[in-house]
């Protein structure tokens, strides 16, 4: 048995929007490969608003932005991920389209 090793390249997009020269939202879009499927899975990392502008619909226009983007890129799917606490985030996700589909596994390394 010999384990091999392939890099495969991933491509991440970043959509953000300023005001006043501030970055005041963003959100990743991750293009990843994984040999299952000939498209590439899109996954959603790092969606942030600023305190101060949440609620004006900085966040859904950001998501709505990664989708055109996740589509255009011939995504198969979309994954994101959120942390237990935030449910209202999880109520969010799901008025966007998002069903609840597993549980995610982390391991943090220092």
């Amino acid at each position: 048995m010999e384990y091999k090793r392939k890099e495969i390249p991933a491509k991440a997009i970043k959509i953000y929007v300023e005001v006043s020269g501030k970055e005041v939202g963003r959100a990743y879009l991750y293009l990843i490969h994984n040999g299952l499927h000939k498209e590439p899975y899109g996954y959603l990392e790092d969606v942030y608003v600023d305190e101060s502008m949440r609620g004006a619909g900085i966040g859904t226009e950001l998501l709505r932005r990664i989708f055109e983007e996740a589509k255009k890129n011939k995504c198969y799917k979309l994954v994101g991920t959120s942390r237990y606490s935030r449910l209202e985030v999880h109520e969010w996700y799901k008025r966007l389209g998002f069903k609840e589909h597993g549980i995610e596994f982390r391991m943090n390394f220092e």
